[in-house]
């Protein structure tokens, strides 16, 4: 086996965004693509000379041989372990436990999240740093700086290494350790959640549905739901991880995860619905009949952690994106706890989990998570659920509207306009921003526009300052419309929609979220003039 060194030249394009590079896979797969971009991310740490990482992903299309290859890369470039997900799965919250646990120099995690999977759809590819977070901006300036000067990659031509076979490897002098991909991760679980609370729970007959969507938390959720806390076989569904994720869209939300909605609004609907997303760092939480808006589970389960036997002293604080409703600002008030807004992607999210500001972080997109990592957390979530139904002793809708009650309801929703022709979706974000200075006192329909800005983030722990990350526009009666581009499609251009409108505790809380929202609806669609978009409405309402 030797070293060999490869000429190469830039790709356009290969720019990490909030969660990485995502592209399509072909583009992926086309000769020195790969290679290129893991070269450009080795050189940017200073190298990958006597170091360990962390290897898995999501098991989608192109994700073993870009294991492969990866591991090859490590070799020639000089690291001294690298530790793999058995068959190359390692859902990305596992990974981050697996990153801290061991102490590694960082990883490589093989996703493009809540995207569809296969030969014609989405891959991606990620680093997170030492403390198990995705690399940040000034990390991600830097790989693409190298992936723009890169002239040459180097790689090992050893043989493939079987990732089927657990126990350890060598690659080219490299030690190469297959590892279970659940059991670390329920190990952790099990240190956080009354694991006896929860069998008792099950052992009275709740019900529950997870719908693994052909993803990766399929193993961990039968291990930990079926095998360990005794919910019934069959209490997870769609359990097996897919290439193409059984051809399916795998974004835990109404409207990809239409089997398990289907069950859950139907008659006989189980007690507790749940579902995650291709790399498990998802969730959406369902009560029989209704539908919690991930919003509104940040703020649940902050109100309600020290139930928990690891959040039993209760939480530093609470950190949610700047697009999601402030519900979980409400609880922190009420708690005298610190709130951070911070804009969308978990990187942010870091530095107050590393400097021990907040305990739990969330985002509208349907990730939740805490300090036990350095990502979201789709199946911790879920358990956390499932630890304070045990505790309380009611239905999802009872402490719904135990919840609404006390600190008053935030209606929210999102609509995403996807597959746009990027110069259109440019023009109205520009004409957007154009516009912030007019738009105070502007009378829209009954409602008048308070004030409007393009949210920047000062960064509490290392002072960086983060501009331009998203339009806000304020209502006089205390609603709320944002408007942002999104950074994880590979197709055009999505454009999101964020509408909130809060009532307190005394006024209509138990409201159709659409018909209570039609008013900020209709002054958003005219503020942007997104007729111009030639779409009868959202692809995607959630």
């Amino acid at each position: 086996m030797a070293t060999q060194t490869i000429p190469s030249k830039p790709f356009e394009g290969q720019k990490p965004g909030t969660s990485g590079l995502r592209k399509k896979t072909r583009d992926f797969m086309v000769p020195g693509y790969l290679e290129n971009f893991v070269q450009s991310v080795l050189n940017a740490i200073d190298g990958a000379t006597d170091k360990t990482f962390v290897l898995g992903g999501d098991g989608r299309y192109f994700n073993a041989e870009a294991i492969q290859t990866i591991l090859k890369m490590a070799a020639a470039n000089g690291a001294k372990h690298v530790i793999v997900g058995q068959n190359g799965l390692l859902s990305t919250p596992a990974a981050s436990h697996v990153i801290r646990k061991y102490k590694a120099d960082g990883g490589f995690i093989l996703s493009a999240s809540h995207n569809p999977g296969g030969i014609d759809a989405d891959f991606g590819l990620k680093f997170n740093g030492e403390n198990g977070g995705p690399a940040p901006e000034a990390l991600t300036t830097k790989m693409l700086a190298q992936s723009e000067a890169i002239s040459e990659y180097l790689i090992s031509d050893g043989a493939d290494i079987d990732l089927s076979a657990l126990g350890s490897h060598t690659l080219d002098g490299m030690s190469v350790e297959i590892i279970d991909p659940v059991s670390d991760y329920a190990e952790l679980m099990g240190t956080l959640f009354d694991f006896n609370a929860i069998k008792s729970l099950f052992a009275t007959g709740f019900r529950m549905r997870f719908d693994a969507m052909h993803a990766v938390t399929g193993p961990y959720a039968k291990s930990i739901l079926e095998d360990t806390l005794g919910a019934p076989e069959g209490t997870v569904i769609n359990g097996v991880p897919s290439v193409d994720f059984g051809k399916g869209h795998p974004d835990p939300n109404p409207v990809w995860a239409k089997e398990l909605m289907a069950e859950m609004m139907g008659d006989n609907a189980p007690d507790f619905g749940a579902a995650s997303d291709g790399d498990g760092d998802r969730n959406m939480i369902v009560g029989a009949g209704l539908y919690v808006t991930p919003s509104d589970s940040l703020a649940v389960l902050a109100a309600n952690a020290h139930l928990a036997p690891g959040y039993k002293g209760g939480i530093a604080g609470v950190a949610r994106s700047m697009p999601t409703s402030a519900a979980s600002d409400r609880v922190a008030e009420k708690l005298g706890v610190a709130s951070f807004e911070t804009p969308t992607g978990w990187k942010f999210f870091g530095n107050l989990l590393d400097a021990g500001k907040v305990t739990i972080c969330g985002e509208e997109s349907a990730g939740t998570g805490s300090d036990h990592v350095r990502e979201k957390d789709g199946l911790w979530a879920v358990l956390l659920w499932l630890n304070i139904l045990a505790v309380r002793k009611q239905s999802v809708g009872d402490m719904m509207a135990d919840h609404w009650q006390t600190y008053g309801r935030d209606y929210y929703s999102r609509h995403d306009y996807e597959a746009l022709p990027t110069d259109v979706a440019n023009a109205v974000m520009e004409d957007l921003k154009s516009d912030l200075d007019g738009l105070a006192g502007r009378k829209v329909g009954a409602i008048t526009v308070s004030k409007a800005d393009n949210f920047s983030y000062d960064d509490p722990v290392d002072g960086s300052t983060s501009p331009n990350q998203g339009i806000r526009i304020f209502f006089e009666s205390g609603a709320r419309a944002v408007f942002r581009l999104s950074g994880t499609g590979t197709e055009g251009a999505t454009l999101r929609v964020y509408l909130q409108h809060y009532v307190d505790g005394e006024g209509a809380l138990f409201e159709e979220p659409q018909a209570a929202l039609a008013p900020i609806i209709a002054a958003a669609h005219q503020i942007a003039g997104l007729s111009r978009l030639d779409r009868d409405g959202p692809d995607v309402r959630t």
